[in-house]
């Protein structure tokens, strides 16, 4: 199971995200399931670093199974704004690949 946690503040505002384990859903490399997580996942976080220029505080496990990226604080509200679009249209697609493959990706928000 691939477990994701959202970390938000009270107002709702993306400040890290956590992906840990394997999805199980097809053997090592043919497993579409990890596969778009990772995608969508690592595509966000580049997605960051190339529109706004903020490089993210990122852990990464050995065996592919753990993501951990936290975003600085203090950024300018322009530059907060822009990777906060950038993370919500992650969870938006985290969250459809939750909703067709729910035995294998759980979301839950902190």
């Amino acid at each position: 199971m691939i477990d994701i946690t959202i970390n938000k503040t009270d107002s709702g505002v993306i400040e890290s995200f956590t992906i840990s384990g394997h999805a199980l859903f097809a053997n090592h490399g043919n497993d579409i399931v990890c596969a778009g997580v990772s995608a969508v996942s690592i595509g966000a976080i580049n997605a960051v670093i190339s529109i706004t220029g903020i490089t993210p505080d990122i852990e990464q496990g050995k065996d592919g199974g753990f993501l951990s990226c936290g975003i600085p604080a203090n950024l300018p509200a322009e530059t907060r704004e822009r990777i906060q679009l950038l993370l919500e249209g992650m969870v938006v697609s985290l969250e459809t690949i939750e909703r067709d493959y729910g035995k294998h990706v759980a979301i839950k928000y902190n």
